[in-house]
This record gives C-alpha cells, structure tokens and sequence, in this order.
C-alpha cells in the first residue's frame, strides 16, 4: 500500500489523480490534478463537466464549441487542451496546469499595475487574439478573470464558452448574438445590428489595458442602463499618471464606431504598444482532428473512462502539496486572515462539527442560507448583487487527528463583494483559527 493510500483515498479518472477544487461555476468544476503516469511534469487542471445537466438545458453545442475551439488555438498565450474523456455521467476536459492565478487576482491584489507592466500582459493578449482571429475565432467575453498567469508571470487566454467561429457570421457578415460581460462589452454589441467579431475583441482588449493601468472600470455605474449609455458615448477620463502615447491609444481602442476604431495591425505598429515587444515562438498547428469531440457526446468506448470515486477520510500527501504555493508548506496557511482572493483557507484544532456551527452561526447574521452536507457547506446570500447572488463553499479536511483544514471559495457572484464578505465574516472565526507560536510572536 502506498503512503498516500495509508493516509486516506484518492479519486483517480483514468490515469489521473484529482486533487483540489481550482473553481466552480454551474455545470462544471475545475480541478488539480497530475498524470499518474507521466515521468515529466505531471501536473493538469481537469474541467468536470456534469453531462446531463448540459443535455437538460441544451448547451451540447456550446460545450462542444469551446471544446472545439481550444483545440483549434495553439497558442504559446492561450490554454491548452490536451484531451477530452467522458464517462456517463460526465465530460472531462484535460488542459494546462496553470498556477500563477488569474490576472484579475493580481488587480484586486496590487490595486493597479505599472504602465511596463500593464504593456506586457497586453502585448500579450493581443498575440493570443490576434492569432484566434486568424483561425477565425472570436472569443467575446475578453476580462481579467478569463486571462490567467503561469507560474513565469506569461500570460493565458481561457474561456471560450462564448466564443463564435466565422462561420457562424450571417450573410451580412457580422455576429448577432449578443453576449459577454457588461463593462468590457462592446457599444455595437449591445444593439441588435449585428457586429464585427474582431472590433468588439479589440474594445474588449482596450477596456482590460485600462483596468490595468487605472485599477477601475472605464465605464462603471451600479444602475444598467445608465453604464450603457456611458458605453455608447465612450463616456470616460483617465486618471491623471496615465502617459499621454498609453492615453491615445486607449482613446483609439475605446472608439463607439467599429468602423473606425483601431484594428489589430494597428495596434501591432503603434509606438507605445511596440516598447520591448517580443514575438510569440511557437509552432502552427496543422488540420486539427476534432473526431473526439464528438466522440466524448456519443458514448464512444474509446474515450470512456471510470471515475473511482471514494471519500477520503483525511487529506493525503498529494491533497496536502497540491493546495500550497510552490512546496513550502509555510505558505500553505495563511497568516492574515484579511488576505483573500477568490478563495481563502485556514487551520483549526477544533473538533469538525465545532467548525461546522461556528462558520454557521458566523454566516446566518449576514443575509446567507446555509445548506450542509457531511463536511461540506453552501453559503448562499440572499440579496443579488453586481453579478447575482454571492455563493461561497466551503469544507473540511482532516490533516491530523487534532488539526483540520478549512476551504472557502467564491462559487458565484462578484469576486469584490466575495472580498468584502470574508473581512466580515473571518471575524466571527478568530474563536477557531488555529495560529502556531511563531505566528503569535511574529504578530504580537
């Protein structure tokens, strides 16, 4: 028996081993996991999609698009796929283990970014965007929380679950769904003209350089219609350490007529964006075989796997490595509770059910309904926010017999309102947090 195996079970789908919960949204999960049998790197996230919920509400062609379309981008800045399985109950996307966060984190993190820094991680988007409009692909919902980071700080472009290819252009030659995130959205999208899939990219491009630089919203208004209006109008000031060659960029980029606002070639000449651009090293793709996209929908015996699902009883030694940075485990747990990004944990010597009611009793005076299940906990508030009702998760893990390890993590809702809930709700925890001696004297 392994050590691993002494400690508790492990969850294995096919040759992969599951580890923790990387996000989760309505009809998938996200998790770390690594190849059992790869002798080199062996880390990957692995995309859990539940298989008859997308049949119930009819999104096969649009997990099959995004599929498809990841497949089809090779791109040394954007996420790779590397296989699709499916079991009965569920497809499992394989990609890229990508752990330096994403770039919306390091925004909430470091407020704004230096405008070297801001050119780089743009200079890099517009490679990746430039490159999925070639093989006719626009991803339509472009923002800092679908643009993550390796752990060498390089940028990568994931989420294509809104994306079109070109042939789904109508005659007229334009997209006419309108889709994406309200503030980086284009004003050409939000009419029922149709639009250029490439311009309404580019917008998107621009209103992410300037979160960047500026640390808030271009256009930003609580009430809809009124962040509409300052969208068509490209109704907006830059702060004052703007540089005046950043400023005219943006101003060109942030141009309400498509037909005359910047295009990507031009952007690629323009002088400001060109300061220490380096060009993207990579390989091209040839003809792309999508066989097991349709394979993974149609029960296809070549692409089934079995999940051996079993309930560990305490966290094992890949569980305990897969949740800290790097592997210095002295980063594993947090030593400000007041440092959150869209998840967060801490430690306990408390018995499990203490925590359990202590993060209940915590939870209930702030507007949340608490739905328990074994060790495991959903927090849902009852009031919508910018981005719907805020949804939190959390579980327990056993890590000793006397020591146990608290996740929280945002499953729905505004990753900024998630912020503010946690400073509020991490103060009726401080009874349960377990800090060590040399924690208490470097705080004391």
């Amino acid at each position: 028996m392994s050590r691993a195996s002494a400690m508790g079970s492990r969850t294995l789908v096919g040759k992969y081993e599951l580890g923790r919960t990387l996000g989760e949204g309505s009809f998938a999960k996200v998790k770390f996991a690594r190849n059992t049998q790869s002798s080199g790197e062996s880390a990957v996230a692995i995309k859990i999609i539940d298989r008859h919920r997308v049949l119930s509400h009819h999104m096969v062609e649009q997990i099959k698009r995004e599929i498809s379309t990841m497949k089809m981008i090779k791109h040394p800045n954007v996420l790779n796929i590397l296989e699709v399985m499916a079991s009965r109950t569920k497809i499992y996307i394989v990609l890229e283990y990508v752990g330096g966060g994403e770039l919306f984190d390091k925004i909430a993190k470091d407020g704004k970014l230096k405008e070297g820094e801001a050119r780089r991680y743009f200079q890099q988007l517009i490679n990746a965007v430039d490159y999925c409009h070639s093989r006719g692909v626009y991803h339509r919902d472009l923002k800092p929380e679908n643009l993550l980071l390796d752990s060498q700080g390089v940028l990568k472009v994931s989420d294509f679950g809104l994306s079109a290819f070109s042939k789904q252009v109508r005659e007229d030659g334009l997209l006419h769904t309108a889709c994406g995130t309200p503030n980086y959205v284009a004003p050409e999208v939000l009419n029922d003209k149709g639009y250029d899939g490439t311009a309404s990219d580019v917008w998107s491009c621009g209103v992410i350089l300037f979160v960047l630089m500026a640390g808030y919203f271009p256009f930003d208004e609580p009430n809809l219609m009124a962040l509409y209006r300052k969208i068509y109008n490209a109704d907006f000031s830059f702060p004052p350490w703007f540089s005046s060659n950043a400023k005219r960029l943006i101003k060109c980029i942030l141009d309400p007529n498509p037909l005359t606002r910047i295009t990507i070639p031009e952007i690629l000449e323009n002088d400001w964006f060109k300061k220490d651009y380096k060009q993207p090293c990579f390989k091209h793709e040839e003809d792309v075989n999508l066989d097991d996209v349709d394979a993974v929908f149609n029960d296809s015996e070549d692409y089934l796997v079995t999940e051996r699902k079993e309930k560990p009883v305490s966290m094992n030694a890949f569980e305990l490595i897969s949740r800290s940075q790097g592997f210095s485990l002295d980063n594993l747990f947090d030593k400000q509770m007041g440092l959150v990004k869209r998840e967060t944990r801490f430690t306990s010597t408390c018995p499990a059910n203490e925590i359990m009611s202590k993060i209940e009793e915590a939870a209930k005076p702030l507007g949340f309904n608490v739905h328990k299940r074994n060790y495991k906990m959903k927090l849902q508030g009852d009031k919508s926010g910018r981005k719907g009702q805020l949804a939190v998760a959390t579980e327990v893990f056993e890590v000793a017999p006397s020591l146990h390890m608290v996740e929280l993590r945002k499953t729905g809702g505004d990753t900024l309102e998630f912020h503010k809930f946690y400073k509020t709700f991490s103060s009726g925890l401080k009874d349960i947090v377990w800090t060590s001696d040399s924690n208490k004297e470097e705080t004391s």
